[in-house]
């Protein structure tokens, strides 16, 4: 089954509120016939738009090649938060890789965060990024290890932009009865998600970057210059960097049994007035919480209550997207009782076993493979095409460091994986709720 197609028209944006004033960027024909660069970049999400814009400035001749949209995947859908650090916490990326590597980590998921920062200056983004994450404990349990959490930040790692909220704080900030405390992140943040993927579009292009809509890959050919094709162009590099995450398909069959597509699903409620949103948010903060189905939501710069939450794990979405996601909305801010809810949508992004990405190199060292962000790729998936233009040029000690987290396959291959998928979030939804 295709995911580029099987929930989506080919060549159309989602109905999502972010496609809802997008302007497209130009010159993106499809590539036709044969074709020389130095780099080929397959995916025009995060990191391939990254890759693209950080190979160019350094005077590459890159070729980028999106199968549907620019932004048309995950990084066109998501939540549109930016957090620091990885998908895992500290403590856990301690106690699996070691304090040592568990540091370079967390230092290369602060830098992250502030690329995001810097790159949302330009001109050509036209998307502001607003401060502060809330991570919201919904069981009272979860309150000390956050109270320990945020000690051992400050201590340990030198970060002082998080602080602990206990639970009469957490419901000042997140007016629901759903949370207990938490902690608030003032360096991390959250941005309109299209608008960014569409501003490193246009910064690739002024650099000097070729895009490409329209043109699926087919098939990448291993060598000392490697062949890849499409329907109706045949492309020589130098270097070809796979950007797909969870769209990579069958394109190769070593990042298929590490990566594996996920739906999520985003409602955006019909524009609030400033003392309903503030009924909701006391600041204009996103805000995920600590359920393994993480419900994840902020508003829009037009009072729009933008509110993530909910998998599923056959291929097709859902039919009445706004309804399924409505519930938890509603469970956690039932003064949102009377929201008319004007967009509903899903995307499809990429995870691993441990929920950490998975970067290696294949063929002669020269295809770069970045993938598998696990919900942390507006941030890291755009670190990741900084990192993999200075491993192209010879710098790989980030790319190294990253593609030494092991990233084990899913158990029974790309057959077993789904249903097996399927019972492990079935059990951890039912753990969520009781």
């Amino acid at each position: 089954m295709n995911l580029l197609s099987v929930n989506d028209k080919a060549g159309e944006y989602p109905p999502s509120f972010y496609a809802s004033n997008v302007t497209a960027i130009p010159d993106t024909s499809a590539i036709q016939g044969d074709v020389d660069c130095d780099v080929c970049v397959i995916g025009g999400g995060f990191t391939g738009l990254s890759t693209a814009l950080h190979l160019a400035q350094r005077g590459y001749k890159v070729r980028l090649l999106e199968a549907q949209r620019i932004g048309f995947g995950a990084s066109g859908r998501n939540g549109g938060q930016v957090g620091q650090g990885q998908r895992l916490d500290q403590d856990e990326l301690e106690s699996m890789l070691g304090d040592d590597r568990a540091r370079a980590l967390w230092d290369i998921g602060r830098q992250a965060v502030e690329t995001v920062r810097d790159l949302a200056k330009s001109d050509l983004v036209h998307a502001d990024f607003h401060a502060g994450i809330a991570h919201a404990d919904h069981r009272a349990r979860y309150v000390p290890h956050s109270r320990d959490y945020v000690e051992k930040m400050h201590t340990k790692y030198g970060y002082d932009h998080i602080s602990f909220l206990n639970k009469e704080e957490m419901q000042a900030l997140v007016q629901s009865k759903a949370y207990h405390g938490g902690s608030l992140d003032t360096r991390s943040g959250h941005i309109d998600p299209l608008q960014f993927v569409l501003g490193l579009a246009r910064m690739a292009q002024d650099a000097g970057a070729i895009l490409h809509e329209r043109s699926q890959v087919t098939s990448v050919q291993h060598g000392t210059t490697a062949i890849v094709k499409t329907e109706g162009a045949r492309i020589s590099a130098k270097f070809v960097v796979m950007a797909c995450n969870g769209y990579i398909g069958d394109l190769d069959g070593d990042v298929t049994r590490r990566v594996m597509p996920i739906n999520n699903y985003v409602v955006a409620t019909e524009p609030l007035s400033d003392a309903a949103r503030a009924s909701v948010l006391a600041q204009n903060i996103a805000v995920a919480d600590t359920k393994f189905v993480v419900n994840y939501f902020r508003f829009s710069d037009d009072n729009r209550m933008l509110f993530g939450g909910t998998e599923s794990y056959s291929y097709k979405f859902p039919k009445d997207i706004a309804g399924q996601v409505r519930k938890p909305m509603l469970d956690i801010f039932p003064q949102l009782r009377d929201a008319k809810i004007d967009y509903a949508w899903g995307g499809t992004l990429g995870i691993t076993m441990n929920r950490l990405p998975h970067f290696a190199r294949y063929g002669a060292g020269n295809i770069l493979s970045m993938s598998g962000f696990s919900g942390q790729g507006v941030a890291l998936g755009t670190l990741a095409g900084q990192i993999a233009a200075e491993a192209i040029a010879g710098q790989a000690e980030r790319f190294d460091i990253m593609a030494q987290i092991p990233t084990p396959k899913f158990p029974g291959g790309p057959l077993m994986r789904q249903p097996l998928l399927i019972l492990a979030m079935l059990w951890f939804s039912m753990r969520d709720k009781l």
